[in-house]
């Protein structure tokens, strides 16, 4: 009954995801739980929507898109916006997601980063190529599994105050300074791309069975898989708050939460941590082209397969971009501030299509959005046209 959602929630937990969330919890402490919880709850409801789309209509959401706008103008600015966007966007978060991951790695063996950095990039063109989905959903399981398992871990360890986290998410509070990180944190875990991937993996894994059953199983999937995902979110703030906020230390990056781990973890800490990260920017690494490549294979109306030419090239154009950013060094934070910000301006018009597309009673008959679902959905677009004038505040 898992497969799709566990992909999806692999792919928003990568090391911008990981960093943020250290980054937060170090500053602010518990503070910011609600804007976690948010993000799951507006990620479960979008996504359901991928799903419906996938299942009911037995179509892609960017092939959904083309066939809802009749306006040749308005089909092809969602066109070049989509492409541009998740292009610049996949190509972006590729760079530090393989750095990432290569930095992972190198924080506990002495390998060069430059051969880690192709070697991450290697392995995740082979698992892309290979076109299997059913071999990809297994490893990102595994992957899933690790990251979940690391983080709860070293959250476990340090004993977080719970009653802190549930009164910040119930009495939600934006401390001085806060409103970037609280936009970042929903930011990478609310991700345009997954709307085009969801609806393509959900036909991957139940395309063949009767509808109705395979909507229930995918429903749950759904709300498991990308609970879980904020599960891991929360487990890593906890961590942070409960040895660097509590200490008055600062973060940078995830791996500074290493040696506040020390007194609990002793040298298992570095070792646990990069073990959490390498699984976090495999995880990302992977669904991230494979996410660009469904979204503008299904816009431009090509053929949305893992084994067509051209998917397979978007996927390589994709990773290769990400490991040359990698490669040389280049500091990954600029191109991803930028990317970040586009994503910030792509989501409230990929939500307000995708409302439009979920009232399509020609498409998905009476699988079309109830009147609560549009009020929910139209609440997450305010919300999201919001964030998405923070992102342009802040890039600018």
């Amino acid at each position: 009954m898992f497969g799709p959602g566990l992909l999806i929630a692999a792919s928003f937990i990568g090391p911008g995801t990981v960093t943020t969330a250290t980054v937060t919890g170090a500053s602010y402490g518990y503070a910011l739980v609600w804007a976690i919880v948010f993000s799951i709850v507006a990620t479960i409801i979008l996504q359901e929507m991928s799903v419906r789309l996938g299942l009911a209509a037995r179509l892609s959401t960017g092939e959904a898109l083309r066939q809802t706008f009749g306006s040749q103008i308005i089909k092809w600015l969602m066109i070049i916006l989509v492409v541009s966007a998740i292009g610049i966007g996949g190509a972006a978060y590729a760079g530090g997601d393989t750095t990432g991951t290569a930095l992972a790695l190198a924080s506990v063996t002495s390998l060069p980063h430059v051969l880690l950095s192709a070697g991450v990039a290697a392995v995740v063109l082979a698992l892309l190529l290979s076109g299997s989905y059913a071999f990809l959903e297994k490893v990102m399981t595994v992957l899933v599994g690790i990251l979940a398992l690391t983080f709860v871990i070293t959250a476990i360890s340090v004993g977080p105050d719970l009653g802190a986290m549930l009164r910040s998410t119930f009495v939600p509070r934006v401390p001085d300074g806060a409103v970037l990180s609280a936009v970042a944190l929903i930011g990478t875990t609310v991700v345009p791309y997954n709307v085009f991937l969801h609806s393509n993996l959900v036909q991957e894994k139940w395309g063949d069975e009767p509808r109705d059953p395979a909507l229930k199983k995918a429903r749950i999937d759904n709300v498991v898989s990308i609970s879980l995902g904020g599960v891991i979110t929360l487990a890593i703030v906890a961590t942070a708050a409960a040895t660097m906020f509590a200490q008055g230390l600062q973060a940078e990056s995830a791996a500074d939460l290493a040696e506040p781990l020390r007194p609990m973890l002793g040298d298992a800490a570095p070792w646990l941590l990069a073990i959490g990260l390498f699984a976090a920017g495999m995880t990302s690494a992977v669904a991230g082209p494979m996410g660009a490549a469904y979204a503008i294979c299904g816009v431009m109306g090509w053929p949305t397969d893992m084994k067509s030419q051209r998917f397979r090239a978007i996927v390589v154009v994709v990773v290769l971009c990400g490991a040359a950013i990698a490669i040389s060094g280049f500091n990954p934070i600029q191109v991803i501030i930028l990317a970040q910000a586009a994503n910030g301006i792509l989501l409230p018009v990929i939500a307000f299509f995708l409302l439009i597309t979920m009232n399509n009673k020609r498409l998905l008959g009476e699988h079309a959005n109830s009147l609560v679902g549009n009020i929910v959905g139209g609440l997450i677009f305010l919300i999201t046209l919001v964030l998405g004038g923070l992102s342009l505040a802040d890039l600018f």
